[in-house]
C-alpha cells in the first residue's frame, strides 16, 4: 500500500475538490509544512506531493522508501532533482492548465494600468468626482489598447496565448529575441528593438541563471515609449530595486507584478511593496495561475500523474 503525504494543501483553494486515487493507499495532508518538519512528515512515503515545499538532499536522502515527488505547479525549482535521480525518485509537474488563467490576469493588470482604474478609483473615494464641478475630470491620462506594441518575453504556450488576445485587442505582439542573441527567425524582434518600441512588455519565461535579472537599469533605460511592466511569470526576472528607479524616473509608466523576488510573501519593506503603495503599481499576491478552473484542472492532472506512476507509466515527468 503507498503512503502518499500532501506536504501543503493549503496551497489549494479549499473548494478545490482533490479527488483520492483509484489504488490502495493511506493519504495523510497537511496544510503548511516547516522546513524542519519535512524530513519526520516524510519518513514512511512512498509518494510526497509539493507545491512549494522545498525537497532538498539530506531530507530526500533519508526519505528510503520515497519513489515519486509529483509537484502540485509547474515550476519544479522546489525540488532538488539531481538528488532525486541519484536516488531513483522520479519528479512529476503540471502542465498546460494555466493557459487562460494567466494570460487574462495579465490582461486585467494591463487594462486596470492602461485605463488608470486604481488612481481613478482612489480619487472617487477621496471625494474628487464631488469636487470636479461636472460629469466627470481628466486627472489621469487614459489610453487604448488598439495599435499599442506588446512586448512579450516568452513565447511558449503563455505567451503565445498573451499574443492571441493581444491580436483581439488590435495590438501589435512582438515576441522578444533571447537578450543577447541573433539569428533566431522571424518570429522574433530582437531584444533592443522589443525594448526601444514596445508600450507594454509583459514577462512570460521560466527563472533560470541566464534571465536572473532579465529587466535591470540598461534594459529600463532603453525603453523609449514609457510602457508598462507586467511580470505574471517570476520575481526574479525583473530587478526590483532597479523598477523602482524606472518608475521615479520615468523610464516606465508603471508595473503590474503578480509575482515578487527574494521569497514569498515579500518583506514588507521591499522594493516592490514599497512601490505598490503607487497609483501607478498593481502588486498582487502570486494569483495570476489561481482561477478556480485552473486550480481544479492542476488538481485533476496531479491525481492522474499519482496513478499514472503507479499504473507504470511516466507522466509529465521532469
Amino acid at each position: 500500500m503507498h503512503r502518499i503525504v500532501f506536504l501543503d494543501r493549503a496551497t489549494l483553494a479549499p473548494q478545490i475538490r482533490l479527488r483520492r486515487p483509484g489504488f490502495a493507499h493511506e493519504w495523510i495532508e497537511y496544510d503548511r509544512t516547516q522546513p524542519h518538519e519535512v524530513a519526520a512528515r516524510l519518513a514512511g512515503a512512498t509518494i510526497v506531493i509539493t507545491n512549494k515545499v522545498a525537497l532538498r538532499e539530506a531530507v530526500l536522502q533519508e526519505a528510503s522508501e520515497l519513489r515519486l515527488v509529483a509537484v502540485a505547479a509547474t515550476g519544479t525549482d522546489c525540488v532538488d532533482k539531481a538528488a532525486c535521480r541519484a536516488s531513483g525518485i522520479v519528479v512529476s509537474n503540471i502542465r498546460g492548465y494555466a493557459v487562460d488563467t494567466v494570460p487574462e490576469h495579465t490582461f486585467a493588470l494591463i487594462l486596470a494600468l492602461r485605463r488608470n482604474l486604481v488612481a481613478y478609483r482612489d480619487d472617487v473615494l477621496g471625494g474628487a468626482w464631488q469636487r470636479a464641478g461636472q460629469f466627470c475630470f481628466f486627472d489621469h491620462p487614459i489610453h487604448d489598447l488598439r495599435g499599442a506594441r506588446l512586448g512579450i518575453i516568452g513565447a511558449g504556450g503563455l505567451g503565445q496565448r498573451v499574443a492571441e488576445i493581444g491580436r483581439a485587442f488590435g495590438m501589435v505582439p512582438l515576441f522578444a529575441a533571447h537578450k543577447g542573441k541573433s539569428g533566431l527567425g522571424s518570429l522574433y524582434t530582437p531584444w533592443e528593438e522589443m525594448l526601444a518600441t514596445s508600450d507594454i512588455i509583459t514577462l512570460h519565461c521560466p527563472l533560470t541563471p541566464q534571465t536572473q535579472g532579465l529587466l535591470a537599469l540598461p534594459e529600463f533605460r532603453a525603453m523609449q515609449r514609457r510602457p508598462l511592466i507586467i511580470n505574471t511569470a517570476r520575481g526574479g526576472l525583473v530587478d526590483e530595486a532597479d523598477l523602482v528607479t524606472a518608475l521615479d524616473e520615468g523610464w516606465v509608466s508603471g508595473a503590474g507584478f503578480d509575482v515578487a523576488a527574494g521569497g514569498e510573501p515579500p518583506p514588507a519593506d521591499s522594493p516592490l511593496m514599497r512601490a505598490a503603495h503607487r497609483p501607478n503599481v498593481i502588486v498582487t499576491p502570486h494569483v495570476a495561475w489561481a482561477s478556480d478552473e485552473a486550480q481544479q484542472a492542476l488538481a485533476d492532472q496531479l491525481i492522474v500523474n499519482v496513478e499514472a506512476f503507479v499504473g507504470g507509466a511516466r507522466v509529465n515527468e521532469v
